[in-house]
């Protein structure tokens, strides 16, 4: 007891002075620049999650799929995207975040080409799988080169603003810009467009980014825990597997069952495992951080409601009421625009309100936009629609009060990790709001196949159960915590 008042409480001040000049690495004069570069890879990664959406009708038409094969094309990136997350973000603190951030640019930019050129079903769904393992890359190292490169506080969730600003535009426009492609060239531009994007990125990175790379640990330190490596990797990808193949195959398939039951065995043995290693993937005291388990809840309920609202009003526009992709698009659009004001704005809100309380108000404001959803009309278009405003406004604060909650207090050593669990929960959310939402639909009027609306409005619902849910773990994080009597 003697020894820990003393222990560490001065060290961080006197004893690490190299841990904290972050002007080194990146010049403010530099910054504007890495920082547009950074959000240019993010926002084409992020457009691929739904330009292809909207470009699944015509794909199934030419190369002959039948609609459970064509549902693959999103399974499959999926999939190797979110079992890949923690990994990449991993292998990025311990091999360089730039160095990763450029190998997962090239590796996306080629998959994206080998995907618009697929005469095949199987070239196409196996281009689609090595398309996210490159987004895997990408994303953690995009967000670490963030949290890593500006110093926590104004600066940090500017930055991370902007980042989720990005993201919530090029998620919706993906919706908009895979109409237009379809309509007016053909479905494989929607892959074609990321070849030239991806290519000039990973081409201009080290300029712009430097050729040294700080966070790559020296060769001979690197010891990368494999075996927790292929558990988490598995389980991941085994949950994604489960959750998105449950409506296909029934959630009472023996397969999905397996895959669940695997992955819970997977995840059990991993957390045994990082116990023991001496270097591991994550280690178990990260878990325990406050701000990192509430981010992470958070990113994943986004992720539900975002990843299944997408898909149920996509097909709700086109099937329901029968528009074509290009107005389905406009119609989202709104929603992205507000998405990116949101992002901008909303770290001038977080200095003044404070994180906890913006991510109250920003859940609540996607939860009343999902509930005005549960009215959606039967026929034709109406101002209903306009809400989608609000849930894009929910959307991006939530994307930044996350990452900030989950990123804050993290060691740099550690950041490449939290960027892959904080896109790694969204992402497993979004694989079980694709999932859930349409199966909702389905179940109560047929309402993805049979041209009805009330399953629709169902899913409206579901998605607004889980806007609630993250108002309450945001409401419960944005109370004072009482001083505790030290007994």
């Amino acid at each position: 007891m003697p020894v820990t008042a003393p222990s560490n409480r001065p060290e961080p001040t006197t004893a690490t002075p190299t841990a904290t000049p972050a002007p080194t690495p990146n010049p403010p004069r530099r910054q504007p620049l890495q920082l547009a570069l950074i959000l240019v890879a993010a926002f084409m990664v992020v457009l691929d999650f739904s330009i292809v959406n909207v470009a699944l009708p015509s794909i199934e038409r030419e190369l002959h799929m039948p609609a459970d094969a064509v549902q693959w094309i999103v399974t499959g990136y999926a999939i190797s995207f979110g079992g890949l997350l923690i990994l990449g973000g991993r292998a990025a603190d311990l091999l360089g975040r730039r160095r990763m951030f450029v190998v997962g640019l090239v590796a996306f930019a080629l998959a994206s080409l080998a995907g618009g050129l697929a005469q095949d079903p199987v070239l196409l769904i196996a281009a689609r799988v090595v398309q996210g393992a490159g987004a895997a890359i990408v994303a953690p190292a995009a967000l670490s080169l963030i949290t890593t490169g500006f110093p926590e506080g104004p600066e940090r969730t500017r930055a991370i603003g902007l980042y989720g600003a990005v993201s919530s535009v090029g998620f919706v426009a993906g919706q908009v810009l895979g109409g237009v492609l379809v309509q007016l060239t053909s479905w494989r531009a929607v892959f074609l467009v990321n070849v030239p994007v991806g290519l000039i990125a990973a081409a201009l990175s080290p300029a712009v980014l430097g050729r040294r790379d700080p966070a790559a640990a020296p060769r001979k330190r690197i010891r990368l825990d494999v075996r927790g490596a292929l558990l988490i990797t598995g389980a991941v990808t085994l949950v994604v597997f489960a959750v998105s193949q449950g409506v296909t195959l029934g959630w009472t398939s023996p397969l999905v069952i397996a895959a669940a039951a695997t992955a819970a065995a997977a995840t059990a043995f991993f957390m045994k495992a990082e116990t023991r290693h001496p270097a591991p993937l994550i280690r178990p005291a990260l878990l325990h951080r406050k701000g990192l388990r509430d981010g992470t809840t958070l990113a994943f309920l986004l992720g539900l409601w975002n990843g299944g609202e997408m898909l149920v009003l996509s097909l709700y526009l086109q099937q329901v009421l029968h528009e074509s992709p290009l107005f389905t698009g406009l119609i989202i659009a709104p929603q992205g625009v507000v998405g990116f004001a949101a992002g901008v704005i909303g770290p001038r809100l977080a200095g003044k309100m404070g994180v906890r309380r913006l991510l109250v108000l920003t859940a609540a404001a996607a939860a009343a936009g999902f509930l005005v959803l549960t009215r959606l009309p039967a026929t034709g278009y109406s101002p209903v629609l306009f809400v989608v405003t609000l849930i894009g406004f929910g959307t991006a604060g939530t994307a930044l009060g996350s990452t900030v909650l989950a990123s804050r207090g993290m060691a740099d050593a550690d950041q490449g990790l939290v960027g892959g669990m904080i896109n790694t929960s969204r992402q497993i959310g979004a694989a079980v709001g694709a999932a859930l939402l349409p199966a909702v639909a389905v179940s109560v009027s047929g309402g993805m196949q049979g041209g009805g609306v009330s399953g629709d409005r169902a899913a409206m619902f579901a998605a607004a159960l889980a806007a609630l849910a993250a108002t309450a773990v945001a409401w419960r994080a944005a109370r004072p915590v009482p001083a505790r009597a030290a007994s």
